[in-house]
């Protein structure tokens, strides 16, 4: 597998490495249980930060596209090809799509949702 980083790409370095290491499992480039380089290898092969390979495979590993196995390593995760297909950023998109549209049927201005957003994503920061 063969992962390059255009840091001149405007998606996030992150997100670069997320898409690259899911296209090369629905392309069998890596399979259900090869192991991954560790997130120091990695970054130190990529010349990146170690925080954005470890956000990448935090990112992989929510998605049941890669697991932990504590001192063992990192493996692609046994169900990776379905799980690398889905694309949560659309459903979240297409759901928050639904709500600013039924919003704005009820009459909700642009800024008053936006507020709402605002203060919904604080409220659930905390």
């Amino acid at each position: 597998m063969e992962i390059t980083i255009d840091i001149e790409d405007p998606m996030p370095l992150f997100t670069q490495l997320v898409e690259q290491i899911k296209s090369a499992v629905i392309n069998s480039k890596i399979k259900p249980g090869d192991s991954l380089p560790s997130i120091r290898q990695l970054a130190n092969d990529l010349e990146l930060n170690s925080k954005t390979v470890a956000k990448a495979y935090k990112l992989l590993e929510r998605d049941l596209v890669i697991q932990s196995k504590g001192y063992r390593g990192t493996f692609v995760h046994p169900h990776a090809i379905v799980n690398s297909k889905v694309d949560l950023n659309a459903e979240v998109l297409a759901q928050l799509n639904n709500a600013i549209s039924a919003c704005k049927t009820a009459g909700v201005t642009d800024s008053e949702i936006r507020i709402a957003f605002s203060s919904a994503m604080n409220s659930n920061n905390n």
